[in-house]
């Protein structure tokens, strides 16, 4: 594909998405932003969240990350399923009944007010950095392959990138996204789908079967390993690891939550949950088929892109013609602008309800003013990082490197999340940040130490954060009286 082409299809694309904005915006309020008015069909966000889920990072570097490490992601994946039966049967239902906007806002009702500004602030560290890995590989594409014969800086592409986004959600938010992430997660199906097809055709592959059968006989369609408890890829470290990153990355993550939170009641949001969970499980399975594919067929002709730059360089040099380099931009752009558009909302949201509290500390009048002010800084503070991860992690896979950065700014949020349900022990609302500040670098210590005997933690990471900044909240509980129902907001 030409620049002129890939412009111009990223055009077309962009103007669907505007028209839906200023369709579902009419009459938009701060709660058609935030919670979008509580009217979403269930199968709508159902279908949109993939998309969310899945992101610009698992549409290149999962299929990309296969050639390195087989299909050994799956495994976390399976844990996936653990994670969203627990987000079903005990977070929802906690959120809906206490009628959340923000579900940092139970820390503060559990905890106290510093509490809830803790938990918001790692919220806000971690999805700003997860947008950015996530929008840093997809505009890394549209610079090598679209913008750096224009002569565009990569700065300039970040730019125009975080701008299209703040277009349309700007004036209705969540209640938008829910709509723009349908289609975008039908656009990057398809992109997915297409690409299968030219490729097994390429490798002379005919019918589903052939197809399954040809990745299924492949040394990389490796899924469990038993064999080196001590490695990152064993099954059980990923396994359990995938269930605690889902439950803290969709779970107690207000990007993912504020969606369900727009469904018309509790039953709504869990017929979601339980139906998102299962097409989840299946599409990453194609993703990472589909990643089998791309290597062979990589090797067949002697490309020499790897990992992340894999899938694009097959998709645009052009030897399998104009369809499968159209769909792959589309799939692409709709994977980076539907967990983008999201994470700026989401972000948006918990900055003004949990930070500046917005409906407590101002009036009617100026929220919204405050809030779409907010809403432009977001925008800037993800090109300023997006921008400077182009010299902090070149030559990485971006997957790897999201999730175990996950597993330290979430890790704390487990721990105040799971202590504060699974027991009745208080603790002083001062003393959280301080608990869950120090628990990072525990853990990051912990983990360094057992490295030098072997023992790769992964994923796992996250678990044992999480399992620190309970013990602390433990410890610090030993300390505090044990009173019933302290308001600590007034301490």
């Amino acid at each position: 594909m030409t620049s002129t082409q890939i412009l111009i299809t990223i055009a077309c694309y962009f103007a669907v998405l505007v028209t839906i904005s200023f369709i579902v915006g009419r009459k938009s309020d701060n709660a058609t932003f935030f919670r979008g008015n509580r009217s979403s069909p269930w199968f709508i966000v159902a279908f949109g969240m993939i998309g969310a889920s899945l992101s610009g990072v698992t549409f290149i570097s999962v299929p990309g990350a296969v050639e390195e490490g087989a299909m050994n992601y799956f495994q976390v994946v399976l844990g996936y399923i653990v994670g969203y039966l627990v987000i079903g049967t005990v977070l929802l239902p906690l959120y809906y009944k206490m009628n959340l906007t923000s579900i940092y806002s139970y820390l503060n009702d559990r905890y106290g007010n510093a509490a809830q500004f803790t938990g918001s602030s790692f919220f806000i560290l971690s999805r700003v950095v997860g947008a950015s890995f996530r929008l840093y590989l997809v505009a890394g594409v549209l610079q090598e392959f679209v913008f750096e014969s224009m002569g565009v800086e990569f700065w300039q592409t970040v730019t125009f990138t975080v701008i299209l986004i703040w277009l349309y959600t700007f004036k209705s938010g969540i209640k938008t996204i829910v709509w723009t992430d349908t289609l975008q997660t039908l656009f990057m199906l398809i992109a997915v789908g297409v690409a299968i097809y030219y490729i097994s055709d390429s490798l002379d592959l005919n019918g589903i079967g052939e197809i399954t059968g040809y990745i299924s006989d492949s040394e990389l369609s490796q899924i469990f390993f038993f064999d080196d408890w001590k490695s990152g890829q064993y099954f059980f470290k990923q396994f359990f690891a995938g269930a605690f990153i889902a439950i803290v990355m969709t779970g107690l993550d207000q990007d993912m939550m504020q969606k369900n939170l727009t469904c018309r009641s509790l039953g709504d949001a869990q017929k979601n949950m339980f139906w998102f969970t299962i097409v989840l499980t299946f599409v990453n399975l194609i993703f990472l088929g589909l990643g089998v594919l791309l290597t062979a067929f990589a090797k067949a002709e002697q490309i020499t892109a790897t990992k992340d730059k894999l899938f694009a360089a097959i998709a645009l040099d052009g030897n399998l013609g104009i369809g499968i380099g159209l769909v792959f931009i589309l799939g692409l752009v709709a994977a980076a602008y539907s967990s983008a558009d999201s994470a700026l909302t989401s972000l948006t949201t918990s900055f003004s309800v949990d930070i500046l509290r917005l409906e407590q500390n101002y009036k009617e009048k100026k929220q919204s003013w405050i809030r779409k002010l907010v809403h432009v800084g977001f925008s800037a503070l993800l090109i300023l990082v997006i921008v400077s991860f182009e010299y902090l992690i070149k030559d990485a896979s971006v997957i790897n490197k999201l999730f175990v950065f996950a597993g330290y700014t979430y890790g704390p949020l487990l721990g105040l999340f799971s202590f504060g349900i699974l027991t009745k022990l208080q603790v002083h609302h001062k003393i959280t940040p301080v608990i869950a500040i120090l628990s990072p670098f525990i853990a990051f210590g912990i983990s360094s130490l057992a490295s030098n005997y072997g023992f790769e933690f992964g994923f796992f990471i996250l678990l044992l954060n999480g399992l620190v900044t309970f013990l602390g909240l433990l410890i610090a509980s030993s300390f505090t009286a044990q009173k019933p129902n302290i308001d600590w907001s007034q301490a």
